[in-house]
């Protein structure tokens, strides 16, 4: 299995979780729920940290990071993260240059680039987001677009994609970027899991149509988008993906090829994802049976169920509500 290489980008007067919490999560996937299990460990990311010129760097708190390279040594990689820059915009631009002519230049390359709150103007300096919806803090979204006028700018998404661009917005949307991107490059499953071991709970990564946005919601393809929005509110019939197409002006053919490059799955594997979300959260709170979950969420043949719910969760559903459902307190 061949590993995603990343490189995770420190900066100066930052705060630090913004670059550790990638790191942990990253190296955490594939490896702390195996060994958990009692299984080998396999990893899933070779990871680096990087300054601009390979020297430590300060944060907002009083915590002094080394990397392991500077910009400069890193000849490739599949994906770059861009932690928090400080809240002056203007000085975050000038003390980073280095860094922005870097990500231009890894952009010619077709490099993956996510980046986290204030570290999303950072891409915006390097004309990496211009035209591109993108995603940032709410607190400073007003001043993004007096500066970078050419983007999209919005705040109201915890997190954006255009391409193989990808946007957070505040602080601890680190930890969920981090873990749309391991769902991203290793699947629904690994994410899940990395998420369980680190004792992290992400709906913003796994939705309902109750909740913010559904997954595989942060991209820019509007028809798509539609057609996610349908299946939120309707993943309990019967659904002819053929005339999904049709309801959002799309030949089947293309249909299926956007609906996958947007959200990395299939729309039938979609629809079973929220299906299977749905039930897990069931699961977690409910005290209802197994097969009225299977049922309420568009199943009715429970063993079929079953063998969903297990390949998308490591666990049968009977296995999954023992260790994350309900618990009476004696």
């Amino acid at each position: 299995m061949a590993l995603i290489d990343v490189t995770v980008v420190l900066l100066d007067g930052g705060l630090p979780s913004t670059s550790m919490a990638p790191l942990e999560i990253f190296g955490c996937a594939g490896v702390l729920w195996s060994m958990l299990m009692g299984r080998p460990a396999e990893p899933r990311f070779r990871i680096r940290t990087a300054t601009i010129d390979g020297r430590s760097v300060g944060n907002f708190v009083p915590v002094t990071l080394v990397p392991t390279v500077a910009l400069r040594d890193v000849r490739r990689t599949d994906l770059v993260f861009v932690p928090t820059a400080g809240l002056d915009l203007e000085r975050a631009r000038q003390h980073n240059a280095g860094l922005i002519d870097w990500l231009s230049h890894r952009r010619r390359k077709d490099t993956a680039i996510a980046a986290v709150c204030t570290g999303v103007t950072l891409l915006a300096a390097a004309g990496l987001l211009d035209g591109r919806a993108a995603t940032t803090h709410w607190g400073i979204v007003d001043r993004c677009r007096d500066l970078y006028p050419k983007v999209r700018w919005s705040a109201d998404r915890l997190i954006s994609q255009s391409g193989n661009i990808f946007c957070g917005g505040g602080l601890y949307a680190s930890l969920d970027l981090s873990l749309y991107l391991v769902e991203r490059y290793c699947g629904h499953e690994i994410a899940v899991e990395t998420a369980k071991a680190l004792l992290l709970e992400s709906p913003r990564i796994w939705q309902t149509p109750y909740a913010v946005q559904p997954p595989g919601a942060a991209h820019d393809d509007e028809p798509i988008q539609r057609a996610q929005k349908w299946l939120a509110f309707h993943y309990r019939e019967v659904v002819d993906v053929d005339s999904l197409a049709s309801k959002v002006g799309m030949s089947p053919r293309n249909f299926a090829r956007r609906f996958k490059a947007a959200t990395g799955d299939t729309a039938l594997g979609y629809l079973h994802r929220l299906r299977i979300d749905r039930a897990r959260r069931q699961l977690e709170n409910s005290p209802r049976s197994i097969q009225e979950i299977s049922e309420e969420v568009g199943y009715e043949d429970v063993a079929f169920f079953r063998m969903l719910f297990r390949r998308y969760t490591g666990a049968s559903p009977r296995e999954y509500r023992s260790r994350f459902g309900p618990r009476r307190v004696a």
